[in-house]
């Protein structure tokens, strides 16, 4: 099927294909058989309506253009096979011959990866935090753990830091209350922060029944980020105990009879969690490195259609929080101060991620690197363990929503990090080298690996059906518009 390709830029091309009236031919006989079971006329049975009366009730054309809409598909598929490109969205079709008996030519635009230049991986550096210290961090969940099992005594004294305070909550402003700014019966540990500002400030040194008053900033509900006038009355005051840290203590919350036994295993798990922070952190890093090395030109569509997507998901999460952004970005740690600097920042974002996104599958196709099943299956385990599902019915989300290629190209474009990884130069900011080798982990755990063992002969069963699936979207989705447009 001759075709030709023309540049329009780095990142668009437009293809020119013909398809021969010999290719058509089937489509355009399944087209007029369709036509012959679908309409009821005099004089014919159904099904048995001749091509000479099709075409002079319904038109020549209508047939016509029912089979280029089914040929077209394979056309392109082909053509963008044969010029070895790489499309970064669906087409923008248009046909621009209609030889009736000898030939139909029709041109397509569309996005395609440019040609990168890629460094070397060994030019690629990331500087990460120093690992915290894992004393502390073992004593920290260890203190967590024992305020856990504390128990509390009721106490008839001022209130002081660590106490337990039971307050009721009362906000107005310029004198008028604020019913989604009052609380009653809340139970709070002086000291431990995550409500209003001043609060501690506030109950420290009232007694049972005594009351202060403060201003503060309004967190949580439709009147956060507001200021509000707060007055707070404490109705108990109680005094914490903890737990002893002894040998009865491990075995209470733990599976171990000792603590010295349970402060290794705790040490062993935070160790691992340190160091796994420490890799993501090295892994986004050294991509930005490279993100920021290689300089090439977006499809401005592609990026435009990132950016929108972005932009509508923040919105609506905003709506479903009850925010506007102004108070989202009062209440937040975010870089930008206004919205107009948050958008920007959004959309290089968006930008940033898109590039990655490019950079990466362009290595995985350079590395040849593929997908085993075995991965695939540990993808789901993963994902259904995240989203507190079991793995058939990750599985079954996959098919139903033709998501298997999307996951095989986030497996692909992981494994192409890793391999950025293991040639890249990272140190902590003490300047110490960094092991960011891959580790495999093994589990323990009876579950996951029956599950694993479950998913293997579903996803035979089901990997050819999805695929067909997916080609079915692509193609519907790469010309149907645009050919029945045309």
């Amino acid at each position: 099927m001759p075709s030709t390709v023309e540049q329009l830029n780095p990142s668009r091309v437009k293809l020119t294909v013909e398809i021969p009236f010999s290719d058509l031919q089937p489509h355009l006989s399944k087209a007029y058989r369709e036509i012959a079971q679908s309409v009821t006329i005099p004089g014919f049975r159904k099904g048995k309506v001749p091509n000479a009366v099709i075409d002079q009730r319904f038109g020549r054309g209508a047939v016509l253009q029912e089979a280029i809409n089914a040929a077209l598909p394979t056309a392109y598929s082909e053509a963008v096979e044969a010029n070895q490109l790489i499309p970064l969205g669906d087409p923008e079709v248009e046909i621009t011959k209609l030889e009736d008996g000898d030939l139909v030519e029709f041109v397509a635009e569309v996005d395609v990866r440019p040609e990168l230049e890629l460094p070397a991986f060994s030019t690629l550096s990331a500087t990460v935090p120093v690992l915290a210290d894992l004393d502390s961090e073992v004593d920290s969940r260890i203190e967590m753990m024992r305020e856990r099992f504390a128990t509390s005594t009721d106490v008839e004294r001022a209130a002081a830091a660590g106490d337990v305070v039971t307050i009721d909550l009362t906000g107005s402003r310029d004198g008028e209350s604020l019913p989604d700014a009052t609380a009653e019966g809340v139970t709070y540990t002086i000291g431990s922060g995550g409500m209003l500002d001043g609060l501690d400030e506030a109950v420290t040194g009232l007694s049972a029944g005594e009351s202060a008053d403060f201003s503060s900033v309004l967190v949580g509900g439709p009147l956060t980020g507001e200021q509000a006038d707060i007055h707070v009355t404490v109705t108990k005051v109680s005094q914490l105990q903890l737990p002893e840290l002894d040998d009865e203590f491990a075995q209470l919350v733990s599976e171990f009879d000792t603590v010295d036994e349970m402060k290794a295993d705790l040490a062993s798990g935070v160790e691992q969690m340190l160091r796994y922070d420490q890799l993501n952190d090295a892994r986004d890093k050294v991509l930005e490195d490279l993100v920021g090395k290689v300089d090439f030109e977006l499809p401005a569509k592609l990026l435009a259609s990132e950016t929108e997507a972005r932009r509508t998901q923040i919105n609506d999460q905003l709506k479903r929080a009850g925010l506007t952004l102004e108070r989202y970005l009062e209440s937040t740690d975010e870089e930008a101060d206004t919205p107009e600097e948050f958008w920007v920042l959004v959309d290089s974002r968006a930008e940033q991620s898109l590039r990655a996104q490019i950079l990466l599958d362009s290595i995985a196709d350079a590395h040849q690197v593929g997908v085993e099943q075995a991965e695939l299956t540990d993808l789901i385990v993963r994902k259904a363990q995240s989203n507190g599902t079991t793995p058939e019915q990750e599985l079954q989300h996959m098919m139903d929503h033709n998501h298997m290629s999307a996951w095989m190209q986030e497996i692909r474009r992981n494994k192409s990090l890793g391999l950025l990884l293991i040639e890249a130069t990272v140190t902590d900011s003490e300047g110490a080298p960094v092991d960011v080798a891959p580790e495999v982990i093994e589990s323990d755990e009876a579950e996951e690996a029956q599950a694993a063992e479950a998913l293997a002969d579903e996803q035979d069963a089901a990997a050819e059906a999805t695929l067909e699936a997916d080609d079915a979207a692509a193609v519907a989705d790469a010309d149907q518009d645009e050919v029945t447009k045309a």
